[in-house]
């Protein structure tokens, strides 16, 4: 009882979630009220065509969008529930952004692009976010998405080519690469995430096994044994609940997402919900309570939401305005990974 009164009033305090897509608006922010999710006017600055991953800061006072022409990064800034575009950054990517994610005392953002230096981190004063210097090991190419641990300490950016990998160690405002895990992931990495406990490391990638997960101990990061149930096809998404007893991946073939259940260092597939995606999900998250995950898919409606009772999951009713078109990313304010 005493949980569920926490959680409602952490609802009271404004509960997000935002969808990147092509297609105008290019991004789709909803606030939820429970159950129920209700488009918000768009921001007076969009995307200029295709929004492809979004991510809230911790304390939702900004939301950042990676998109597909110039400037490649829009950051918001909220109050209530309007999202006001800030000025770009000095220094902007120079193509496509595939990925972002803030850390979670709200001071850098993480920022991967199709073109060297395949990363690029800012830091933020204000609501000024100023590039820093590059790592001094960079990613070998186009990185896919990014990462922080709760923490900030380790920053992960998967890429499309050898090692698919690259884990930073941070100190101060200096990322450091650190040695590859023994095991690394089969081929493209597209999608990764930290547990919020920094214990685990997942990520999700184009060849089978489709999902690889590490384990942390200290700066090493060890593979796992594989789930004995593995994802159908190429993965694109995965997320830990705030609590890390699930993860989700999102992929390409039917059942578009697979729900894990952790106990120690085993992932167990659940049963698939009932009513599944509507086609190749492209990404994955859930809710901070732990109640709501949604998986947002190339076809229509484009976001599927789900609440969550003990190990079901349930699909909820579309809401009443649905993304403009295929969606690529989704996040939720408060963030899960932040538990």
């Amino acid at each position: 009882m005493i949980r569920n009164m926490l959680l409602k009033q952490e609802d009271d305090e404004g509960s997000f979630m935002a969808v990147a897509h092509a297609g105008s608006p290019g991004i789709t922010i909803y606030s939820q009220d429970e159950d129920t999710f209700t488009k918000l006017a768009n921001p007076a600055t969009l995307p200029s065509i295709t929004g492809k991953s979004v991510a809230f800061s911790a304390n939702g006072l900004y939301m950042t969008v990676a998109e597909s022409t110039t400037p490649f990064i829009i950051i918001y800034k909220r109050s209530e529930d309007t999202f006001t575009k800030l000025a770009n950054p000095a220094t902007l990517p120079t193509e496509d952004a595939e990925g972002v994610a803030f850390s979670a005392d709200n001071v850098y953002l993480a920022v991967a692009t199709q073109n060297s230096p395949f990363i690029i981190i800012y830091k933020r004063s204000g609501d000024t976010f100023t590039k820093l210097a590059n790592p001094a090991t960079l990613p070998p190419n186009r990185c896919n998405g990014v990462a922080f641990s709760a923490d900030g300490v380790y920053l992960s950016a998967v890429s499309s080519s050898f090692p698919y990998i690259n884990i930073y160690k941070r100190s101060g405002d200096v990322f450091t690469k650190l040695s590859n895990p023994a095991t690394l992931p089969t081929s493209t990495g597209n999608g990764v995430a930290f547990s919020p406990d920094g214990v685990y490391l997942a990520v999700a990638h184009i060849g089978t096994p489709f999902i690889t997960i590490y384990s942390r101990s200290g700066d090493t990061f060890t593979k796992l044994s594989n789930p004995a149930a593995l994802p159908a096809s190429t993965g694109n998404g995965v997320a830990f609940s705030a609590d890390g007893v699930y993860m989700s991946v999102a992929h390409a073939s039917t059942p578009f997402v697979t729900i894990y259940k952790r106990s120690g260092d085993t992932f167990t597939k659940l049963a698939n919900p009932a009513a599944l995606p509507a086609a190749q999900g492209n990404g994955v998250e859930f809710s901070k309570n732990g109640l709501y995950m949604a998986v947002v898919a190339d076809a229509t409606p484009f976001v599927t939401i789900y609440s969550r009772s003990g190990d079901t999951f349930t699909k909820l009713s579309n809401p009443a305005t649905l993304p403009g078109g295929v969606s690529l990313g989704v996040a939720f304010y408060p963030p899960a990974f932040w538990g």
